[in-house]
């Protein structure tokens, strides 16, 4: 499954490349884009615990930035 979300508060290319890489690392995880231009993440994983997964995601990107948040 692959899914495009809008992000809020990403101030950076460089927040945006280390979330980036954070997301890819998640168990289950295929591919992951966070655009920076764009304000968004698209991320393509399992079906199965797609919610686990962006929850994950979600939390990695607080790590990078507290302010930054995934709307779903």
């Amino acid at each position: 499954m692959k899914k495009s979300f809008k992000m809020e508060n990403l101030d950076c290319a460089n927040c945006a490349a280390k979330m980036e890489e954070g997301i890819k690392k998640i168990d289950g995880v295929k591919n992951a884009n966070v655009s920076f231009l764009l304000q968004k993440v698209v991320i393509e994983a399992d079906t199965d615990n797609f919610d686990a997964i962006i929850e994950k995601a979600e939390a990695v990107c607080k790590k990078v930035d507290s302010a930054c948040r995934i709307i779903r």
